[in-house]
């Protein structure tokens, strides 16, 4: 899979035990929880469920025909009533369950009472308009509390919901809405992003123009725009709840009855509808959010600052934290709006504990310099996540020092919108922790790196990330497409064993460090060689604040490597500092995996959940068309990059 190169990645001997005061009061603090989940791994898993309410026991732990797995057979329960009235019931209603937080400074304070009144009402309501058990309702919203409300109510009534990213356009809303067949949409008149409003309910109409599923769309008002309503479709979210009572019971749900339905991003052709049941999905976010985060519902104030149209932010705003009775902040809003200390004013106002984000955010930060974060308060923050991919090591060092003040256990989590759930891990507790290593499957979980063969590696080797245990969160299937879901994931190494699509490699300690998409290994010359490992050589170096690789075809060495480069600071990049980073790679992994060309950018395109469109790049670099764009977060710097790829390659 990697070369030999790559090895001077993972000989860097660094490691970061927990401070021993973190392991005396982890949730997580004996290494036996790995032995005792490896030898009765259903047991370990059905004591997981054990600590959710459940209407009815199962009968079964798990039915398992490749590549189908059932868990909790026979069990009964409800999301909703799991992550609200469990709570009100045990008199802990006054608890905030949400500090909420506009892009503008707006801010809202909802309680578990509160948000379980809502979620009734609101559940009412969908019932009024027709909304029943097995319907599926599409949700396009900002990151406004009313997002959870909806997708809380859909599960307390059995609706199913799909949750489509609010930075999608209209014919992405059209592609899932058609998918899933779902008849209503929940959506706003706007939403706010960095100052601007961007007309929401104008992107439904089209959408809902463009398809003749849809009989019902709740709008939540939210900018106070003009919008177009339509008479007998239309309705004010303010105006169904108005009336309603704030008593709705919860529909029992068996434990393998779909929860909701995902559609991957950044694919071409038809999305993938990603499909999570109940009680599997809510057991495996439950015990991830409490052991990985070590969370202490009483003191912690917890922010994952993803997006719930994404997965991170389904399982780690919604319903891992709210299962487990957490102080959540909730953000509308950039992290660089209306300044780039923004995140920094968030953790000290609210004195947030648990920071989970993105490597991508992390790298914007150490671009803009650590005397931001340094002139905030930041000695609340006791634990820090990482979550969307591999985080380089220089990366991981500076959120560990900058953020965490070398205090905090730094997690690196790997997972997929199909795991549902973390799945590699550190346990904070226990974990001396590397930097850029993901280090070992969480509990129950085995994860195992295989050659080509499909064959297990040795430490020291590298190959194919594959999934050899059906695990709670798993997806089901792809919704309405069974047997895509069987070539797409069981058909590489055997229908009994997932494959990942990733590239991992293990250290000498038998680690987990991942190496990003299979497709993103560059063979150059004969040798294969990871777009993770030389972006983390580029990274390692002071001036570089971010950089992506790509391979580009070439007739020489079969494909030759293109590095995007952003610099630290006001730093200007030149052809002098671009030799410099060129030797710097030599140095550091290779001559062979010096990029062939070094183009230096302001920004690089990513997606709006912050992943860089690595593909993207590709295209740009090898000078094909690059197609509708608009989705990207910052879809202006597409133009420039070509043109600066263009004139780069004509200087050759």
């Amino acid at each position: 899979m990697a070369g030999p190169a790559i090895e001077n990645l993972f000989r860097e001997g660094r490691s970061f035990p927990p401070p021993p005061e973190f392991t005396a009061q982890a949730n997580a603090a004996d290494p036996a929880i790995y032995e005792q989940a490896e030898a009765d791994w259903q047991g370990w898993w059905a004591s997981q469920a054990e600590r959710l309410r459940w209407f009815k026991t199962w009968d079964t732990v798990l039915e398992w025909k490749a590549p189908h797995a059932k868990w909790f057979l026979g069990g009964r329960l409800n999301v909703s009533d799991n992550c609200l009235d469990r709570h009100v019931d045990d008199g802990q209603g006054d608890q905030v369950a949400y500090h909420w937080e506009a892009e503008s400074g707006e801010r809202r304070t909802i309680t578990y009472a509160q948000l379980k009144d809502e979620v009734c009402r609101f559940a009412n309501g969908l019932k009024r308009l027709g909304v029943s058990r097995g319907d599926r309702v599409a949700i396009y919203l900002p990151m406004i509390p009313e997002l959870p409300v909806a997708m809380l109510a859909c599960a307390r009534i059995g609706a199913i919901h799909s949750v489509v990213f609010a930075g999608f356009s209209s014919q992405a809303l059209v592609d899932r809405i058609d998918d899933a067949d779902a008849r209503a949409v929940i959506t706003a008149d706007g939403a706010y992003r960095k100052g601007s409003v961007i007309p929401l309910k104008q992107s439904a109409d089209t959408a809902m123009d463009n398809t003749d599923r849809v009989r019902t769309c709740v709008v939540v008002r939210r900018t106070g725009e003009d919008i177009d309503f339509t008479d007998g479709r239309d309705h004010w979210y303010h105006d169904i709840i108005a009336d309603e009572s704030a008593e709705c019971p919860p529909e029992p749900m068996d434990a393998e009855d779909v929860l909701y339905i995902l559609y991957t991003s950044g694919t071409t052709g038809k999305p993938k509808g990603i499909v999570h049941t109940t009680g599997g999905y809510l057991t495996q976010v439950a015990a991830t959010q409490r052991l990985v985060f070590d969370l202490k519902p009483d003191t912690d104030v917890y922010w994952c600052a993803a997006d719930i149209g994404w997965v991170t932010g389904h399982s780690y705003i919604v319903y891992g934290p709210l299962a487990n009775r957490a102080t959540s902040v909730l953000y509308e809003g950039a992290p660089d709006h209306p300044g780039r200390d923004r995140f920094w004013e968030i953790v000290e106002r609210y004195r947030v504990t648990i920071l989970y984000t993105a490597p991508t955010a992390i790298r914007s930060f150490m671009k803009w310099g650590p005397d931001l974060p340094a002139a905030h308060d930041m000695t609340s923050l006791r634990l820090l996540g990482s979550v969307g991919e591999p985080i380089n090591p220089e990366a991981w060092m500076w959120y560990a020092e900058h953020i965490g003040g070398r205090r905090c256990p730094v997690v690196d989590t790997w997972w997929q919108t199909e795991t549902g759930a973390i799945m590699i891990t550190p346990l904070p507790g226990l974990t001396a922790t590397k930097p850029g290593s993901a280090m070992r499957s969480f509990p129950g979980i085995k994860a195992v790196v295989v050659d080509e063969q499909g064959q297990a590696v040795e430490p020291g080797g590298g190959g194919y990330l594959t999934l050899q245990r059906p695990w709670p969160g798993m997806l089901r299937t792809l919704w309405g497409d069974d047997e895509r879901y069987r070539l797409t994931y069981w058909s590489r190494f055997g229908e009994d064993v997932y494959f990942a699509g990733d590239g991992a490699k293990l250290d000498e300690d038998g680690h987990v460090w991942l190496l990003g998409r299979v497709d993103d290994v560059m063979n150059v010359s004969g040798h294969r060689i990871s777009t993770t490992e030389v972006e983390s050589a580029l990274v390692d170096h002071p001036a570089v604040a971010e950089a992506a690789v790509s391979g580009r075809k070439d007739e020489m060495t079969g494909q030759a490597i293109a590095a995007f480069v952003t610099l630290r600071g006001d730093r200007q990049g030149d052809e002098r500092l671009a030799s410099e980073l060129r030797q710097h790679v030599a140095e550091r992994i290779g001559k062979i995996a010096r990029p062939a060309n070094i183009l230096f950018t302001p920004d690089l395109p990513k997606t709006r959940s912050g992943k860089i469109m690595r593909r993207l790049l590709k295209d740009i670099a090898e000078g094909r068309e690059l197609g509708d764009v608009t989705t990207l977060a910052n879809s202006d710097i597409v133009s420039e990059l070509k043109q600066r790829s263009t004139a780069a390659t004509e200087g050759e």
